[in-house]
């Protein structure tokens, strides 16, 4: 490889033949010394049998899965079936479906029978799985979420924000709480999170930045029905929520938190404390990231008397479907019984195989690991979430993923411009983080010697994280999202009213949102965005070429 420049061997590097490296017993030993043949599947087997949870108020007891127990009886009656769904328990499956999962999931996939309960109204195993989820995660009441996360949001925000309210939340929000504001007629004051412009990762919010946007309602006149924030934030990063329910509800507002990246925390004593821990009112939670419920399947929890009760029941039955998964929901009863058995104890082999894994990665050179120095305002970083940055290499983050995906068949969460993200979970096996180590040390190998030829076009994207602090709202969300539109070429589009959510990716903070006046700062910034090749969500045209404006 002598005489090539970075580039050119970059370029090598991606044609070469395919590595993995070998199950071991030291994750710090991983190496290319160690890459042999690839791996077809993994040997290591985590134990998931000894699970529990961590309730800081009582003492839980185990209690098997109701509707697990309920729907394993109702598929083994041998009964003249004439209900739906159309498959009769398998028996005009798909045959290609069959060859995909088998005939099994088909036999448990019923529909709301008398003997499994259902949702509206509430009743039977389907309401005993929810209360023994509110035990085991100390919430008032639990409500199953067959839409997922994006589902839960929309009710709390929807049940805690009138049209015409105001819901204090960060910029950098899910898309979801933006649907809700739709949903709700609520108006939006945004909070604009820290950001660190090395990783390109927006962080959360803090006590401060919500006390001034309280006080600056005040000034107008005026309260928050709602305040959302999110935490942990897709790269873990934990907001102080103790602090920031105790400033909200000296002012008898609502805290939401969108936990979604969160279920598994309050579970091992060296995990931050979960948001209900916290003093949170509702905490919405997708037991199928960390935790170990099927895909779309999440819960809703509330605590404390500020929020009607009631009203959450009525957004909930608007917005969920009215023919629900029963493998989500058993799915969701599953994953409470798996932690409820050991709750101290569940976490105890992954966080071992986190704590090992960041000892070796830190060890690498030219490989940086996203730790306080860098949010130093926040309180806790997820353990389960490891953020890498590339930049001491001369990598992106989508160079160094691409060449770990060929080499090592290694599979990130986030990929952004400086940095990967991975997520460790109770799923998560020693010969994954070895082959993830042996890949790094190959990446810091291969490209330390080139560190004297870094392009800045690599390191550094070229764009301010935040282009305004200031946006100029002509339309209410919900009225824009109503409202007329045309499509306008985008640099045609000066002073109109944005008709659409416009959001780069990294950081993940909307430039534009629907109602607000397109200003020349934010159109240079997109473009900017689009020379540079990155990823921009919501729009209806992703070229940029176009947008749609209001009428």
């Amino acid at each position: 490889m002598l005489g090539l420049t970075k580039n050119q061997y970059l370029s090598h590097f991606r044609r070469s033949r395919v590595f993995v490296c070998q199950q071991e017993t030291n994750i710090s030993e991983a190496g290319k010394d160690d890459i042999k043949s690839p791996i077809q599947g993994s040997s290591a087997e985590v134990t998931k049998g000894n699970i529990s949870i961590l309730n800081s108020q009582t003492a839980y007891q185990y209690t098997p899965p109701p509707l697990v127990s309920a729907l394993e009886a109702a598929a083994i009656q041998k009964a003249a079936t004439f209900h739906f769904p159309g498959h009769n328990r398998g028996r005009a499956a798909p045959s290609s479906l069959i060859r995909l999962i088998g005939m099994r999931p088909f036999l448990y996939d019923l529909g709301e029978l008398p003997e499994l309960g259902s949702f509206f109204p509430l009743e039977g195993p389907i309401m005993e799985a929810q209360k023994e989820a509110a035990k085991l995660f100390g919430s008032s009441e639990t409500w199953f979420l067959v839409g997922g996360t994006t589902c839960g949001i929309q009710a709390a925000i929807m049940a805690t924000c009138s049209p015409g309210d105001t819901l204090i939340l960060p910029r950098n929000s899910h898309m979801s709480a933006i649907s809700a504001m739709i949903l709700s007629g609520a108006l939006p004051h945004y909070i604009f999170p820290e950001y660190d412009s090395d990783w390109e990762v927006a962080g959360g919010v803090t006590p401060s930045q919500i006390e001034k946007a309280v006080k600056e309602l005040e000034t107008k006149g005026t309260k928050a029905a709602a305040v959302f924030v999110t935490s942990p934030t897709y790269h873990g990063i934990c907001s102080d929520l103790s602090a920031i329910c105790h400033l909200c509800h000296s002012y008898g507002t609502p805290v939401i938190v969108d936990e979604a990246h969160g279920a598994h925390l309050g579970f091992h004593p060296q995990m931050p404390k979960s948001a209900l821990q916290q003093g949170a009112d509702l905490v919405v939670q997708s037991t199928h990231k960390v935790l170990c419920s099927l895909t779309q399947s999440s819960m809703l929890h509330i605590s404390g008397s500020i929020v009607n009760r009631e009203r959450i029941r009525r957004c909930l039955q608007i917005l969920q479907s009215t023919s629900p998964s029963m493998l989500l929901l058993a799915s969701l009863d599953a994953a409470r019984a798996q932690i409820s058995k050991n709750p101290e104890t569940i976490f105890n082999e992954a966080m071992e195989l986190s704590t090992e894994a960041k000892s070796s990665i830190e060890k690498i050179p030219g490989i940086s690991l996203l730790d306080f120095p860098s949010f130093s305002s926040f309180p806790a970083i997820d353990p389960m979430r490891l953020t890498l940055g590339f930049w001491k290499l001369g990598l992106s983050g989508y160079e160094a993923d691409e060449i770990l995906s060929r080499d090592q068949k290694v599979i990130p969460e986030i990929v952004g411009t400086r940095s990967i993200t991975i997520v460790i979970s109770m799923g998560t096996c020693r010969d994954h983080l070895l082959r993830l180590v042996a890949g790094l040390k190959q990446l810091s190998e291969a490209f330390l010697p080139f560190l004297g030829e870094v392009d800045d076009g690599v390191i550094n994207s070229g764009q301010e994280p935040l282009p305004f602090t200031n946006v100029s709202v002509q339309l209410s969300v919900r009225d824009a999202f109503f409202a007329s539109k045309r499509r306008v070429n985008i640099r045609e589009s000066l002073g109109e009213i944005c008709g659409e959510l416009i959001c780069p990716y990294p950081p993940g903070t909307p430039v534009l949102c629907p109602g607000e006046i397109i200003t020349e700062e934010a159109l240079d910034y997109l473009l900017g965005v689009r020379v540079n090749f990155g990823l921009i969500a919501g729009p209806s045209d992703p070229t940029l070429s176009s947008i749609f404006v209001c009428e």
